[in-house]
């Protein structure tokens, strides 16, 4: 990354990156609002407390992409293949985003905070979630799969299914309403 370029403080408004290019670089506490990066390629790229609002992510390539305290509100991330990332202090938080089709595989989310989105399909298999909560989160056709969710929090997330007997699920907490989604496997009907 020789020739990459820094950038701190700067505020992306309206940004078509796919149309006119995305330098990749260093961004440190920058903010981008309505900015698409979607099918760009972000690779290598370090992202430090930045900020992403309404912005789609849609589809981008994040080969050893850093994000790093970055904060992710009403943006569009489909598909994104977050186990190909740069692990090295991945913090983010997303709220009211959508994450369907995403990939999460074997990626350490401890550090991760997901509040009101759609993870519609994403695949959890072999991540780290402890402690993580899903407030007012969507998982429908989730895969959790030999999946850490020691403490992790889903009272107020809906239609999803894990099964406890391939999953590390203690101490996680559950509302009553989302039991059918732990008992799914032994198909028994629940009044």
């Amino acid at each position: 990354m020789s020739s990459a370029t820094n950038f701190e403080d700067q505020e992306f408004i309206g940004s078509n990156f796919s149309e006119i290019g995305f330098a990749k670089g260093k961004y440190d506490n920058c903010y981008f609002k309505e900015c698409s990066f979607a099918g760009v390629d972000i690779s290598n790229t370090i992202f430090v407390e930045c900020r992403f609002k309404d912005c789609d992510l849609s589809m981008a390539r994040i080969l050893d992409t850093s994000f790093r305290s970055s904060d992710f509100e009403d943006c569009k991330l489909l598909g994104l293949q977050f186990d190909e990332c740069n692990s090295f202090l991945f913090t983010a938080r997303f709220e009211g985003c959508q994450l369907n089709n995403s990939v999460f595989y074997q990626v350490d989310c401890k550090a991760l905070t997901f509040k009101d989105c759609k993870l519609e399909e994403v695949d959890f298999s072999e991540a780290d979630l402890t402690g993580v909560g899903f407030d007012g989160c969507e998982l429908q056709w989730a895969i959790f799969d030999h999946t850490r969710l020691e403490r992790s929090d889903f009272r107020d997330a809906i239609n999803y299914r894990i099964d406890p007997e391939h999953n590390m699920i203690k101490k996680a907490r559950f509302s009553k309403t989302g039991l059918p989604g732990l008992l799914d496997r032994y198909d028994i009907i629940i009044d």
